[in-house]
């Protein structure tokens, strides 16, 4: 045989070829079947090939997707996220990307797919895949909407409704357009709970569901004029709340207060039973930015209770102010046994003046609270909270001391005059959740005060109808003998006749009897009531048949002071003496003697 320049082929090449071709049509026969949609891109971007199941699932001939931009086929680059990680893995800088779309199928309907991108193994290009998850979406969406909303009313839940408040704060919810508002109205049912125990949480149930149709009604109806429908929600129990973005001020939330109790108003008829209910609203409105969904709702739910606690069946709208104060309140209940501790209490004094010669005869001592944050206080702000969490048997006791003490102190000071009394007011908590008789007579041995120069002052309503501990209290101070006031009588019972067997000898007339007495010739004054007068001198009288001594609160004028003394009052304190001052300024009261004021 003669040889030739090439060969024949070696048939271990020819084995591989023929296995590669094999390889190449098997893969491609895979590639054009496989039930998930795919795509082979090229680096710049186009389709090299598309399967059967991607034309299937975009609704397109597999042969017609060739030569399209990969990224136009399933939105890749609707976001600049995706679009930048696709990139990247097209230029093989990153692994693989994976996202979900929406996309829009030539027959009308949208579905849900998840695209992967990732780089071919060994050659140029990425390999695209679409899955179908349009079902599991669906229901996932059918399982969010069981988590998100009230199985009884099929209102949105607390979690939804938080959801959707803290989106509505978040600055770009309003910085672009809107009005940078919201607002909230916060309901909860008077009286549901009665409802359940007396006909069953199944009426209950239908009731809610009831009032959650007619609030929604009430929102599509506000709705309607308005860009948007407020978001009605059940927050749980029977509380329910109306969420307002881009509100347009307080106006528009009273109006959906105000029909949201409306219609409520008519009666429910629920299986033959005919329920009439009403309910109770805050209202809150306000600027959004700088506003929290916590901030918002605490808001909501101070002035839910302030509708509750103002009488029910009405909306209430959130008041600074008196959200303030309530602050203000809670800030020095909390504080109060440590300022006792700390210190920051003072008594100050305000003389009592015979009526007849205008002596000094005694002071009241009134306690101030010297707060770091508040300023000086006066015993309205904080006594009553003192008296609700028992810090007042402490404070009380801490009061007595040093006014017993200081009482002393003047009549070392000044030996030639007559011993003034002080008369220190005493809360009725002190005399059930302390001893009090021991608490005096300790304070008295302690600071050398004789007992007829303390006078203990107690309420009329507290002192009337006293029986058991507290009148057993009051009649051993009285024989070791301390003196009782009654104070601001004529505000409460006004029964003269028990005072007989009360061991009181002290009557102090409420301010309000005497302010009747202003009428000081002016024409421009009102003229006061002759029975006021009356009435004034028909205690006075009678006090003293009692063998009681009457003192007259809030004397601010001359012509009080003349009409009192007339009618036989025999001590006065008030403005027109003295305002409450330090103790010196009554050690230099003392030394003067200065009290003709109002006497002719």
């Amino acid at each position: 045989m003669s040889g030739t320049s090439e060969g024949p082929t070696p048939a271990a090449d020819l084995d591989r070829s023929a296995v590669t071709d094999s390889h190449y049509t098997t893969y491609h026969r895979v590639f054009a079947t496989a039930p998930l949609a795919m795509a082979v891109v090229a680096p710049e971007g186009l389709v090299v090939s598309a399967n059967t199941a991607l034309g299937d699932l975009l609704g397109a001939d597999p042969g017609t997707l060739v030569g399209r931009v990969a990224a136009d086929l399933v939105d890749l680059a609707a976001d600049a996220r995706s679009r930048h990680a696709y990139r990247e893995v097209l230029r093989g800088r990153q692994a693989r990307l994976r996202c979900t779309r929406r996309l829009k199928h030539p027959e009308g309907h949208s579905l849900w797919v998840q695209v992967t991108v990732a780089p071919l193994t060994g050659e140029p290009g990425v390999l695209l895949s679409v899955a179908d998850i349009s079902s599991r979406r669906e229901l996932q969406a059918r399982l969010r909407h069981l988590q998100m909303h009230d199985p009884v009313t099929r209102l949105p839940n607390r979690t939804l409704f938080f959801e959707r408040l803290t989106a509505a704060l978040e600055a770009e919810s309003y910085e672009e357009s809107g009005t940078g508002r919201i607002g909230l109205c916060y309901l909860d049912l008077d009286g549901f709970k009665a409802v359940n125990d007396t006909l069953g949480h199944r009426v209950g149930d239908r009731l809610l569901a009831a009032v959650a149709e007619r609030l929604t009604r009430v929102a599509d109806e506000t709705g309607y004029a308005r860009a948007a429908t407020p978001l009605v929600a059940r927050l749980g129990g029977d509380e329910f709340a109306l969420l307002v973005e881009d509100s347009t001020g307080t106006e528009q939330l009273a109006d959906l207060a105000e029909s949201a109790l409306k219609a409520l108003e008519e009666p429910f008829d629920l299986a033959g039973q005919r329920l009439s209910l009403t309910a109770s609203i805050g209202v809150v409105e306000r600027h959004a930015a700088g506003t929290t969904a916590t901030g918002l709702m605490q808001a909501a739910d101070t002035t839910l209770y302030w509708a509750k606690a103002d009488g029910k069946g009405r909306w209430t709208l959130f008041d600074p102010e008196r959200n303030a104060h309530r602050m203000t309140r809670q800030a020095l209940s909390s504080t109060l046994r440590p300022a006792i501790e700390r210190e920051e209490f003072a008594l100050e004094y305000q003389p009592l003046v015979a009526m007849e010669d205008g002596r000094l005869n005694g002071v009241e001592a009134l306690i101030r609270w010297h707060h770091p944050q508040f300023g000086t206080l006066t015993p309205n702000r904080f006594i009553g909270l003192a008296e609700e969490d028992g810090s007042i048997v402490q404070l009380g006791r801490w009061a007595l001391h040093t006014a017993c003490r200081q009482a002393r102190r003047w009549q070392l000071d000044h030996p030639g005059e007559p011993p003034i009394f002080v008369s220190v007011n005493v809360a009725v908590r002190q005399v059930w959740d302390s001893d009090l008789v021991a608490d005096v007579a300790e304070i008295l041995a302690d600071t050398g005060l004789a007992p007829q120069l303390l006078q203990l002052e107690l309420t009329e309503s507290a002192v009337m109808g006293s029986a058991g501990r507290p009148l057993q209290a009051l009649q051993a101070l009285s024989d070791m003998g301390v003196r009782i006031a009654i104070d601001d009588f004529g505000t409460g019972y006004s029964n003269l006749a028990y005072l007989s067997r009360l061991p009181v000898s002290t009557l102090k007339l409420d301010g309000s009897f005497v302010r009747g007495f202003q009428y000081d010739g002016d024409k421009k004054a009102i003229a006061p009531n002759p029975a006021d007068e009356v009435i004034v001198e028909a205690m006075i009288q009678l006090a003293h048949r009692l063998g009681l001594t009457v003192t007259a609160e809030c004397v601010e004028t001359s012509a009080q002071a003349t009409r009192l003394r007339r009618i036989g009052c025999d001590t006065g304190q008030g403005w027109l003496y003295s305002r409450p001052v330090p103790p010196d300024r009554i050690s230099e009261l003392l030394g003067a003697q200065a009290y003709a004021v109002g006497n002719p």
